[in-house]
């Protein structure tokens, strides 16, 4: 792999994206902002306080991980499936000197950038509506670029075995959806069932969330086993996508 050549991979959907950016906007920000106002202000009104905290105050956190959860999962799902299977891009890129391993780091890569750039907005919208205690929360965009690896890496694993486009249905109803809902965003998952709290666990996305919420109120030590959860799933999944990908487009 060239680190030269896949960033030329990032840069090419770099100015797509400076061409498309304000229907990706409405998608990637519109919709955590309203989850945001809806269950803040709505739920808020009758959930006064979780663990001490404002209840508007202790989703906000949630909104930066999940916001940059889904720009990299709708990048690196159909985004990645449309630019391989009807665009054919993946076949003039490979007809250049970048090889596959150059290609799909270069996906991953964007996708963690995209993970970043959503996230640092809802951070910056959340800062300004004073939802945060701490200025430490700007130590959370590093570990945007990490989490949002990983979701590129999850993506394009399943992007390499998924027959058809429509088969991403699956994924995000049965994987998607039920971790946005039980990764701690909306709630403390001290009351439900243990083996909820267990099978959160092992999500990415409620790592996130622990992060964010941490960084938010100050607390960074916190953080430190979500933080090393996080580096050892990003390090432990990064084999798979180059060699899935491989097997499914170089026949």
């Amino acid at each position: 792999m060239n680190l030269r050549r896949a960033f030329r991979v990032w840069q090419r959907n770099f100015t797509v994206f400076t061409k498309l950016y304000k229907s990706s906007l409405a998608l990637n920000f519109a919709e955590p902002v309203l989850y945001l106002w809806a269950m803040g202000l709505g739920l808020g009104a009758y959930v006064k306080e979780i663990h001490g905290v404002p209840y508007i105050n202790f989703i906000a956190p949630g909104m930066i991980a999940s916001s940059a959860m889904f720009a990299a999962v709708y990048e690196c799902t159909y985004g990645t499936f449309v630019r391989m299977t009807y665009q054919k891009t993946f076949d003039a890129i490979l007809a250049t000197p970048v090889n596959i391993y150059d290609l799909v780091a270069g996906e991953l890569m964007w996708g963690a950038a995209k993970s970043v750039l959503y996230g640092t907005i809802i951070m910056i919208v959340i800062s300004a509506l004073d939802l945060v205690n701490s200025a430490a929360i700007i130590g959370v965009l590093p570990v945007l670029f990490l989490s949002g690896l990983i979701f590129a890496e999850i993506s394009m694993i399943f992007v390499a075995v998924v027959p058809g486009i429509d088969s991403f249905n699956y994924f995000y109803t049965l994987f998607m959806t039920p971790m946005f809902l039980f990764s701690g965003i909306f709630f403390p998952l001290d009351n439900l069932p243990p083996l909820v709290t267990k099978i959160a666990f092992f999500t990415p996305l409620y790592h996130m969330v622990n992060v964010c919420r941490s960084f938010a109120q100050g607390h960074v030590a916190a953080a430190g086993w979500d933080l090393l959860w996080l580096a050892v799933v990003a390090l432990a999944l990064a084999p798979y996508p180059f060699r899935m990908l491989k097997k499914r487009i170089v026949k």
